[in-house]
């Protein structure tokens, strides 16, 4: 694990003992801080390590603390937490930023964070993917894999890949990262920001805490990005703006399976010029046998599954809004298209670009009925499955040669699963049965 002599002696709470922050508590115990923990879930306060404090700190003393560390899945705009600890003058951080306090203590190193709205998993694993076909010591954290207080110290010219949410920054106040993308913004996430505004703003202070020199890739031609970039005249002054043109050629995406559709040639811009700011040879990324053709894509992300009789069976259970889902109907040109589930907006946003794919709809969960009237609205033929069960053998059953099966559901699960992650696993399996 990762600690730290900054941590000594220190006085921490920490509120919600998910992974984040169970990997907070031992490292900051093992670091020799003293740590207070809670949280409202008494399987998660039996787990806390030996030697924590556990205790209901919230409506106390506040003042006790030196740092109060919080999940990012807490909704500060809401939680009492963030009003009694402004009272209290005590400041509110996360995980990543006891990482960047860290830093100044781990072998010389250096440190590549990525934030967007979508696609921001895929572009950390394939620059970490990059890293290692380089023979750079990497590994990758954050808001992807093992939390980063959980993983050891990387040797010296290691390099920290790290997927960064909004609500991640917004507990960071020191992250000086040595590369710094963004991919895109677009609305998301609003329950938790007043204004798309301000949600906006929370993924550009990730170039505010950077240093002059460090690099910038910026992955969009969004209008407000632009003009937030010109107006940072208090941040880093020589960052490298890169915003993506037709210079580079890309009919050699046909030779990577993983990379397919139009964002991903988003994402692999990024990840280029990420490749140029760490000095990794060009070769070794695009050349026959690279890291662009042997990537081998994430779980849940346009994860193809299985081809029976030329139907390809695509699970992209992680597209969990429209804009999210927009990019796998992009990307194929005949579709099955398994949909629904717990809806953040009642719109077909951005998928509605690419209904000209579809060519019939199997709509499930909570959100199924609003998913056929929206679909039907534009001519698209559907079938209100409820299940994804019934949804998957009725895709199957009419499938033809030549055309996809997606799950790319355009909402969240939590109406029929846990999480996305199990989405995906219940899709593959029903897929495997077959």
């Amino acid at each position: 694990m990762i600690t730290a002599r900054a941590f000594l002696g220190k006085h921490y709470a920490v509120l919600g003992l998910a992974r984040s922050g169970l990997a907070t508590v031992e490292a900051l115990l093992a670091s020799g801080a003293k740590v207070t923990a809670w949280d409202d879930r008494e399987e998660a306060r039996a787990a806390a390590p030996e030697g924590t404090i556990v205790d209901d700190f919230v409506g106390g003393d506040l003042t006790r603390f030196d740092s109060i560390v919080v999940t990012p899945g807490l909704p500060l705009n809401r939680h009492p937490i963030a009003p009694a600890a402004k009272a209290a003058g005590v400041e509110i951080i996360g995980d990543i930023e006891l990482f960047a306090r860290a830093r100044p203590e781990l072998p010389p190193h250096r440190v590549v964070g990525i934030t967007g709205t979508n696609g921001k998993s895929t572009t950390t694993a394939l620059i970490h993917h990059i890293l290692k076909t380089a023979g750079v010591p990497t590994t990758m954290g954050g808001n992807i894999g093992l939390p980063i207080l959980a993983q050891d110290p990387l040797p010296e010219g290691g390099v920290y890949v790290l997927e960064l949410s909004s609500y991640q920054i917004d507990l960071t106040k020191s992250l000086d990262c040595d590369v710094a993308v963004l991919l895109n913004i677009t609305p998301d996430h609003l329950d938790r920001y007043e204004s798309f505004e301000a949600y906006a703003a929370s993924k550009m202070r990730l170039f505010e805490m950077q240093s002059h020199a460090h690099a910038a890739v910026i992955a969009t031609d969004n209008f407000w990005v632009r003009e937030y970039m010109m107006a940072m005249t208090g941040g880093p002054g020589s960052i490298t703006h890169r915003i993506p043109g037709t210079q580079i050629n890309w009919e050699e995406q046909t030779r990577w399976p993983a990379l397919q559709g139009p964002h991903n040639l988003e994402n692999v811009f990024a990840a280029e010029n990420a490749r140029v700011d760490l000095g990794i040879l060009r070769d070794l990324v695009w050349g026959p046998g690279g890291a662009f053709e042997t990537y081998p894509g994430l779980l849940h992300r346009m994860e193809r599954i299985r081809d029976i009789d030329g139907v390809l069976y695509v699970n992209d259970s992680k597209a969990t809004n429209a804009e999210a889902a927009a990019p796998a109907l992009a990307a194929y040109p005949r579709i099955r298209w398994i949909v629904g589930g717990q809806a953040k907006t009642e719109s077909l946003g951005d998928t509605e670009k690419h209904l000209g794919h579809v060519v019939k709809a199997y709509a499930i969960g909570e959100a199924g009925p609003m998913f056929a009237r929206l679909l039907r609205d534009h001519g698209i033929e559907v079938a209100e499955s409820g299940t994804l069960d019934a949804a998957v053998r009725a895709a199957a059953a009419e499938a033809q040669d030549g055309e996809t099966v997606l799950l790319s559901p355009a909402c969240a699960s939590f109406d029929q699963f846990a999480n996305f992650e199990a989405r995906g696993d219940a899709f593959r399996q029903l897929v495997s049965e077959l």
